[in-house]
């Protein structure tokens, strides 16, 4: 079973990172410890990406939501550019209600028939704004490293699940899918305003970067307590997401939270979202044996069919 907590625990996964490709990785004390800390954590610390980079992307996304509409508008997300673009404050809804928060969502490019009809909804590419200059350049550094990250994490959780450091290569996740959203949250308008509702991710393993200084995520813990989760400096938020639920028949809980923005000030932030390949059939490990005495608790899912389920009824139509 999941475990409950009090407050989100921080963990340095640096000797992970040194090990990952080492094919003895499991025998290596240090990382060992690691993979027992990752067993009942969400937040990491020690990821190799630089400071200067995490602070970059959320700069130049502050300097594009200060844009006029008319300007931020030029790429809107619609049906037709494949759900990615911007979208203004509203248009984004949970569980039926809009979320106070704009963003720009983007997705793995998926060319003409790549997944056929199951991917046809998500064929397109990411439409990147012209303005602040650099802005594609400094958002695609950031996405290759988070994907090289989120990988190294997944085998770091491969082995706390009792498997093989590459459980999550191959036909599960050895061509990832990703998503990437980058969110801008107004400052405290009323006290009704929920940034974004409560909701579980929807892959594997979310990668949090946000702002300094502003409390506003909130995970939901198993007594039924919202939990705040304060940013702490040069660190992401890891969420464990739907897919990684199912492979680890329920030991890992995918993460309930929510954002409310209580203060004055704007707040943003970059979030990656690492997945299963698009098309791949997800059901619980082998490994899972180990844990849960050989029930499955879940039946098996297209992580490709739960995005579009998702995708589909995110937003509202004008």
């Amino acid at each position: 079973m999941a475990m409950d907590f009090s407050s989100i625990p921080i963990i340095d996964i640096s000797p992970l990172l040194a090990k990952s490709d080492d094919p003895k990785m499991a025998d290596d004390p240090a990382v060992l410890d690691v993979v027992t800390q990752l067993d009942k954590a969400c937040t990491q610390k020690g990821h190799g990406i630089p400071d200067t980079l995490l602070k970059g992307v959320r700069d130049i996304t502050r300097r594009f939501f200060e844009l006029p509409y008319e300007e931020k508008a030029k790429i809107k997300m619609t049906p037709a550019t494949g759900f990615r673009g911007y979208e203004k404050i509203g248009e984004n809804i949970t569980q039926g209600v809009p979320d106070m928060h704009e963003a720009i969502d983007c997705y793995r490019e998926v060319t003409k028939g790549m997944y056929g009809d199951l991917g046809k909804v998500m064929e397109g590419y990411n439409h990147w704004p012209q303005n602040p200059p650099k802005f594609r350049v400094l958002m695609e550094e950031y996405i290759s490293l988070c994907k090289d990250l989120a990988k190294k994490i997944m085998r770091g959780i491969a082995l706390a699940l009792g498997g093989s450091p590459y459980e999550f290569e191959g036909d599960r996740a050895g061509d990832p899918f990703w998503v990437m959203r980058i969110i801008g949250y107004p400052g405290l308008s009323s006290v009704n305003d929920i940034g974004c509702g409560a909701h579980t991710d929807y892959g594997l393993l979310t990668l949090l970067n946000q702002d300094d200084g502003i409390n506003a995520l909130q995970v939901k813990n198993l007594s039924g307590e919202w939990i705040s989760a304060p940013p702490v400096p040069g660190t992401f938020v890891c969420n464990i997401g739907d897919m990684l639920k199912i492979y680890s028949n329920g030991l890992y809980e995918s993460t309930l939270h929510r954002v409310i923005n209580n203060s004055s000030k704007y707040r943003v932030s970059v979030v990656y979202f690492y997945e299963t390949n698009f098309d791949t059939v997800v059901e619980p490990l082998d490994t899972y044996k180990t844990r849960t005495k050989g029930d499955k608790k879940f039946e098996r899912a297209v992580y490709g069919e739960h995005l579009v389920k998702k995708v589909l009824t995110n937003f509202v139509e004008e």
